[in-house]
């Protein structure tokens, strides 16, 4: 499979590329210097020169607190820019894999969101994403959404990181109990995204490790991991957030991946299991 990865410096993009190299795939990875998918011209010539039989669309802007403060960004980034690569797909007959997010619903369900739930985003960044789904499912069953949630991986900037540089800088960390979701990590994922663009899969999927936790449960199993008390993580609610954030977040992320479960798909592993992978690596 000729396969175009976009935002493949980002740390799922790296990861995506890594896993369609190792199934033996022709890849094409390109980051926002060798291609802005913001440029209609640009992603044309570029598709359409490649000529591939997907493409997985990893490129977002995903600073969630400065969409809030720059709508126009924020939608040219994850949604016209969606516009351009389906079109360019189109003209190609290449499948598109369109990655999204929990955002785009508002997080107050009592249960898993499935993918039949209507989704109803809080943020700009969660407005911008589904925009950006819409725009992708325009091709009708030439492309897929995966949406997915909590992303973390070896590469780039993600809250493993950040956790294990404050937990052995400070005596204590705090974080929220009320929200929840999946933590889902990029080594799992990224080969789940190849298998939906080699098997040409249509419609939305939601696609996460298993497991939901709160962040401070997340945090929790972080520090433990370090070897450190994870008595030292303390809880507080999102109200008691200082300064708050700019973009309102989801309480309830947690995503049932109804369509991969009645395809016959096993389950993704519990993120305990990829977390504590992630982590040795990191501190080795």
């Amino acid at each position: 499979m000729r396969v175009l990865v976009t935002g493949a410096a980002g740390q799922l993009g790296r990861d995506t590329v890594l896993a369609c190299e190792a199934a033996g795939d022709t890849v094409f990875g390109v980051d926002r210097s060798q291609l802005d998918v913001t440029d209609r011209d640009a992603v044309l010539g570029a598709i359409t020169s490649l000529r591939p039989d997907a493409v997985i669309h990893c490129a977002a802007w995903t600073a969630v607190d400065a969409c809030e403060g720059d709508p126009g960004r924020a939608f040219d980034a994850n949604a016209m820019a969606v516009r351009h690569v389906a079109e360019a797909c189109h003209r190609v007959g290449a499948h598109l894999v369109h990655v999204s997010t929990d955002y785009v619903f508002d997080g107050s369900l009592p249960r898993p969101y499935h993918e039949w739930d209507t989704p109803n985003p809080a943020s700009v960044y969660g407005a911008s994403k589904l925009a950006g789904e819409r725009e992708a499912l325009a091709l009708g069953p030439d492309a897929a959404v995966v949406r997915t949630s909590w992303v973390c991986g070896e590469h780039g900037n993600n809250m493993v990181k950040t956790v294990l540089r404050f937990a052995a800088e400070r005596p204590t960390l705090s974080f929220v109990t009320d929200q929840v979701g999946h933590p889902t990590f990029t080594a799992d994922l990224a080969p789940m995204l190849r298998w939906v663009a080699l098997d040409r899969r249509s419609g939305v999927h939601h696609l996460t490790n298993s497991g939901a936790v709160s962040w401070h449960e997340f945090v929790q199993e972080i520090v433990r991991l370090m070897g450190k008390d994870p008595a030292m993580v303390l809880p507080i609610v999102t109200a008691d957030l200082d300064p708050p954030r700019p973009a309102p977040r989801p309480a309830n992320s947690v995503l049932d991946n109804a369509v991969a479960r009645l395809s016959g798909l096993p389950p993704m592993r519990d993120f305990r299991e990829p977390l504590a992978e992630l982590v040795a690596r990191l501190t080795a």
